[in-house]
């Protein structure tokens, strides 16, 4: 049995839980969010806790359980307080600049890139080479700045390009270097 499925969904005061057929809507102070359930997974609703429950046996059924209930979790976390997720940008003459909801970053190439703030996220530039990345819900905070951070990855030798806050990036050492010894 799967123990983060099994585990049960505390919902806080300020949020509502609503669930028709197989579409669970959360709202919340920071607003609303929605997701289709698989099949084979239902979910009970009792003393301010979700429960997720599966239908059946089968082995699809049993690895979506703890997946569907993280989803469900995320969205409640989401829509109470939010996630974000931070990136750096290193380089002489590298920067961001927010333009309205929008982000224009100077990464080396011959022309600036724009990259536009789909819906429901929010960019802020707190310095020139930092970037926050903020949204209620999880999976598009996360692809949001990954697509940020595919602008101009880091490359191996200088380090320099747009990576997560405190991401490592392993060192290459050059032709000079790998010549010399």
């Amino acid at each position: 049995m799967s123990r983060i499925g099994q585990a049960p969904i505390v919902i806080p005061e300020q949020v509502g839980v609503s669930i028709v057929g197989p579409t669970v809507t959360v709202n919340g102070p920071r607003g609303e969010l929605q997701r289709q359930l698989p099949e084979g997974i239902r979910l009970e609703h009792a003393n301010g806790e979700l429960k997720v429950l599966r239908t059946n046996e089968e082995r699809e059924t049993r690895a979506l359980h703890g997946l569907t209930r993280s989803l469900i979790a995320n969205m409640v976390t989401g829509v109470t307080e939010g996630f974000e997720k931070r990136l750096e940008i290193s380089g002489v003459g590298y920067r961001a600049i927010k333009q309205g909801n929008d982000l224009e970053f100077a990464v080396g190439f011959s022309h600036p890139v724009r990259k536009a703030a789909p819906a429901g996220i929010e960019f802020e530039v707190p310095a020139p080479t930092r970037i926050t990345v903020r949204g209620i819900d999880k999976e598009l905070v996360g692809q949001t700045a990954a697509e940020v951070r595919a602008i101009r990855k880091p490359e191996p030798y200088k380090g320099k390009g747009i990576r997560y806050e405190g991401e490592y990036i392993r060192r290459k050492a050059g032709k000079a270097a790998k010549a010399g010894g």
